[in-house]
């Protein structure tokens, strides 16, 4: 319990100082200082945000299902912290079992139904439009997400986590297919609704996406679910494709991971919806299929 409490906390003060890290880079990337007023450099600003947050009125409309509405952002926050115990910080996670990677599957499967709650709860249609083009976006991209994983899995014999830090301790897989780590991060970050594909939150058509009827902590917990999916997705790509035994080299692999969503957000403009769809299935899942097929076959002759 004292090991889970402190993966919980850990994963939330990172979550803080996350968001720092990407106001800063944002600023510099605009020629600008980003947050440098409260405490050293600023560091102390999302400890200010969330208190401001949490403490703020919370305004629920009349025509929204006041209950779910309530719960929803807490399922998706949920969702998003049960990924942590699965993930091997040392030589193995908390909750690490043989099938830690299917339980990944089920977590980030799950947590789809979560956004299109929160989309429906409000009885908002702004809400509601922007949580289903949500979902068909994270729907559309699990497969290839999913198919990568297969194929590494396949291609390992396991799916336990920790095997990957065991196979990649001598030779990381990065090196056996740099395309399918490309399509991987380009998943990654359609997976978790960020620019350059956020259309959830395309502020010119949907005000604000799903969350736009949500203030105060319901607003702070869909807002730590997604910056949470990021971090532990950043974490499972340097265990997946650059797993090391040297824990300096596998920080600043997480940190690189983590650096790419923030660095793609400043430097590249909104996506258009159709070309998003036609890159997902038309050219990502192709690739995905191909690479299952010749892990399998690999597999098959005992290569």
């Amino acid at each position: 319990m004292i090991n889970l409490l402190l993966i919980l906390i850990s994963s939330l003060i990172s979550v803080a100082f996350y968001t720092v890290l990407e106001r800063k880079i944002l600023g510099y990337i605009q020629i600008r200082k980003g947050p440098n007023k409260v405490g050293f450099l600023g560091i102390f600003q999302p400890f200010s945000d969330a208190i401001k947050l949490f403490s703020k009125a919370l305004i629920v409309t009349e025509t929204a299902n006041k209950f779910l509405m309530a719960i929803s952002p807490a399922i998706s926050f949920i969702f998003a912290l049960s990924i942590w115990p699965f993930i091997p910080f040392a030589k193995q996670g908390l909750l690490d079992s043989n099938f830690s990677i299917l339980a990944f599957f089920i977590i980030s499967s799950a947590s789809v139904y979560s956004i299109i709650l929160i989309g429906w709860a409000s009885n908002s249609k702004y809400c509601y439009l922007g949580s289903i083009r949500s979902v068909a976006q994270m729907i559309s991209y699990e497969v290839s997400l999913f198919l990568i994983i297969i194929s590494i899995t396949v291609f390992l014999k396991s799916y336990n986590l920790t095997k990957f830090l065991e196979f990649q301790s001598t030779f990381p897989i990065i090196f056996l297919s740099l395309l399918a780590f490309t399509i991987w991060m380009i998943t990654c970050i359609a997976e978790t609704n960020r620019a350059p594909f956020d259309f959830a939150e395309g502020e010119s058509e949907l005000v604000s996406g799903f969350n736009v009827e949500y203030a105060s902590g319901l607003f702070a917990m869909i807002f730590l679910a997604e910056y949470l999916s990021m971090i532990s997705l950043s974490i499972i790509t340097a265990i997946m494709f650059m797993g090391n035994s040297n824990k300096i080299l596998s920080i600043f692999l997480i940190l690189m991971s983590a650096f790419f969503f923030l660095w793609i957000r400043g430097t590249f403009p909104r996506f258009r919806y159709d070309l998003l769809m036609i890159l997902n299935w038309k050219i990502f899942l192709p690739m995905s299929i191909s690479y299952v097929l010749i892990a399998f076959f690999s597999s098959f002759l005992g290569l």
